[in-house]
């Protein structure tokens, strides 16, 4: 078969097999490539050693010497030059303690997870596929190259690395492979949360998010995410979490919904998800089952009380909620309510204090200290035009202060 190399790979494999090495495109670039998917990077794996590969390039850089990889640099982009290695023994479920060299590419392809990643090309010996990884991505199968137990007890993020990729390609995971998963799911805990955390959002945001319930079914869930495996029944967030938008805040909220804002930051606090991540999801468990209304004022009041990104964000969450339930009542009344936001929006109506025609400068003007008044009175001005959206002028609030003084 043939793969269409980018000019930049094509010259890192030429200049070292003219040197006398050998050099192949490897892993997830050849597999997508195979599925006719655009690769995110290329991986160069060869038979030169790191020094050989800095002394045949003019910029590099030791991204992971120790483990044989050199970045070569070419224009603003990097490609990670591998040499052919056999790992030892790995202590820590992660790192191999020692790595060797070796002069073998099929030993190299041996030590990689799964048999769709283990395979290498270059446009002189074509496709190189020890271990039946073509036929597996023809099969939509997940399996591990050589012995399962093997594999995950060398890293163990594997495990999740094989529904994660399942939930990318739509594939399902082979027999054996699946049972080691089951036997090993437990030492997944000595894993950072970090990269865990980078394999389930990869799964959620992937075409098949409701795979998360490979992750459960196969006792990962129990260790990473048990807020949610401890769901009794999930049927309603393995629908609605391919119906919300495609963002982990989303995503998220779609399996966490029934658990409570603070069930839910404690779980996403302990996998180390951003602040931004965080607090957005927080927001949609929150605000989950609110009152929905085509009332002007009250939209605009909770679009005060929420933010107008996050309450519209809000009205699309519980729009998905009811008709993935199949309350088309309420779905219809979430849709009515953004219309009435967007009305808002457009209109430019005030929402906020900052969006007041008056200012603490003026209050002062009417002899206002700073404080707790002159906070006071902002607040009562942002009820009135929040109720009145036409009274926003500096005219009419200052005479609505004058009542109040």
């Amino acid at each position: 078969m043939k793969i269409n190399l980018p000019d930049d790979v094509k010259f890192i494999i030429k200049t070292l097999t003219e040197n006398g090495y050998e050099a192949y495109a490897v892993g997830g670039c050849v597999r997508d490539s195979i599925i006719r998917r655009v690769p995110e990077d290329w991986d160069i794996t060869t038979s030169a050693g790191p020094a050989q590969v800095k002394k045949l390039f003019r910029r590099t850089v030791d991204t992971g010497i120790q483990h044989g990889t050199v970045t070569v640099m070419l224009g603003k982009n990097g490609y990670e030059v591998t040499t052919y290695r056999v790992d030892g023994e790995y202590k820590d479920g992660r790192h191999p303690v020692s790595v060797e060299f070796t002069a073998s590419l099929a030993e190299d392809l041996k030590r990689r997870d799964f048999t769709i990643n283990a395979m290498a090309y270059n446009d002189d010996d074509g496709l190189v596929d020890e271990f039946g990884g073509r036929e597996d991505l023809k099969n939509g199968i997940i399996r591990c190259v050589g012995n399962a137990e093997d594999r995950f007890a060398e890293d163990a993020l594997r495990m999740l690395r094989a529904v994660r990729f399942c939930a990318q390609l739509g594939f399902q995971i082979e027999e054996c492979t699946a049972a080691a998963i089951r036997k090993l799911a437990p030492s997944i805990a000595k894993i950072s949360k970090e990269r865990i955390h980078t394999e389930l959002g990869k799964l959620l945001l992937s075409p098949h998010p409701d795979y998360i319930a490979h992750v459960c079914g196969l006792g990962i869930g129990a260790v990473v995410f048990k807020v949610f495996d401890d769901i009794e029944d999930k049927t309603i967030s393995y629908s609605l979490v391919n119906c919300v938008p495609c963002t982990l805040p989303f995503r998220y909220a779609a399996l966490l919904y029934d658990c409570g804002e603070k069930a839910a930051r404690a779980m996403l606090k302990e996998l180390k998800l951003d602040n931004a991540t965080i607090d957005k999801t927080a927001c949609l468990v929150r605000s989950h089952g609110v009152d929905l209304t085509d009332d002007e004022y009250a939209v605009r009041l909770s679009a005060s009380e929420t933010g107008l990104r996050d309450f519209e964000d809000v009205l699309v969450f519980e729009k998905c909620f009811y008709e993935t339930i199949g309350r088309r009542d309420k779905a219809d009344m979430a849709l009515k309510e953004i219309d009435v936001l967007n009305m808002i929006r457009e209109r430019g109506d005030c929402l906020t204090i900052n969006g007041l025609e008056l200012d603490g400068k003026d209050l002062m003007e009417l002899g206002v200290k700073p404080g707790r008044q002159m906070g006071r009175l902002l607040k009562l001005c942002l009820e009135y035009v929040l109720k009145e959206p036409g009274c926003n002028t500096r005219e009419q609030l200052i005479a609505k202060v004058r009542e109040e003084l």
